[in-house]
């Protein structure tokens, strides 16, 4: 099993670079992540199209990691029901260590292999959920005890790992490793791996969003209007959409609370 994501940087004595220097070799290691990503399309694709099903079923989607891949799966997870209307509990991120490990690491949290289990168990999961298990190294404990358990209960299983022929691919029904080579910083995951990360989560949400109908043309219809930001960017769909000036479009979209009510309170007006 070869632990690539370990394997030593392809630039040596970075302590004597300059800062553009530095700047521009990260930068060059990072125009490969996204072919790594496009590599394994095919495998995120099946992906979605099995969350869809379930979602459509009542199933929900929970990620589970270690430290950055932890974090990752969490931001992803925090920012669906803001961007797509959907309640809290449809998108569930967990990280080894709990909720402080968002912030600060906790030490041995990440080698055990019965916790992810327990911790998923307190959500109810069943056989219509799906569970993804994040790891760049693919050898984490947590994640490889978690996805095993959850398979073994009829949960549709995936990973995302970048290092091939792993512990934790064999573990899951649907591996999707992204093999973007060695760090810039030996080992440091936090960068090509991590960015290949966010990536392949940023297209599994986009995409089963998508595919549940949050998404109008290409239009966020289901956005919360949280913040006055959002307020304008509805105000200007709105406006967009059906040809009305600025305060008519705030006025209704105040009055209704969604982009997808005033569109849908307006077609049944014609």
């Amino acid at each position: 099993m070869e632990n690539i994501t370990e394997q030593p940087s392809r630039f040596d004595h970075l302590d004597k670079m300059s800062v553009r220097e530095i700047l521009v070799n990260i930068n060059k290691e990072d125009e490969t992540v996204h072919l790594a990503v496009r590599q394994v399309i095919p495998q995120i694709e099946k992906l979605i199209h099995g969350i869809v099903e379930r979602m459509k079923e009542g199933g929900r989607l929970f990620y589970i990691g270690a430290g950055t891949s932890g974090r990752l799966g969490i931001l992803d997870a925090s920012e669906v029901p803001p961007t797509f209307g959907m309640p809290d509990d449809m998108v569930i991120g967990l990280i080894a260590g709990g909720d402080s490990a968002i912030r600060k690491a906790v030490e041995s949290a990440e080698d055990d292999y019965t916790q992810a289990w327990k911790d998923l168990l307190a959500y109810d999961i069943n056989d219509k959920d799906t569970l993804v298990g994040i790891a760049a190294s693919g050898r984490t404990p947590y994640v490889i005890g978690g996805v095993r358990d959850a398979r073994k209960h009829g949960v549709l299983t995936a990973c995302i790992t970048c290092n091939p022929d792993t512990p934790l691919e064999k573990e899951v029904d649907i591996p999707i490793v992204a093999v973007v080579g060695p760090e810039f910083i030996t080992g440091s995951t936090r960068l090509k791996a991590g960015t290949a990360t966010k990536m392949i989560l940023n297209m599994i949400t986009t995409g089963t969003m998508i595919k549940l109908g949050r998404i109008k043309g290409n239009k966020m219809v289901d956005m919360q209007l949280t913040n006055q930001k959002l307020v304008n960017r509805g105000t200007r769909i709105i406006m967009e959409e059906l040809g009305l000036p600025e305060a008519e479009a705030r006025s209704r979209l105040l009055k209704y609370g969604s982009v997808r009510r005033v569109l849908e309170e307006h077609a049944k007006r014609r």
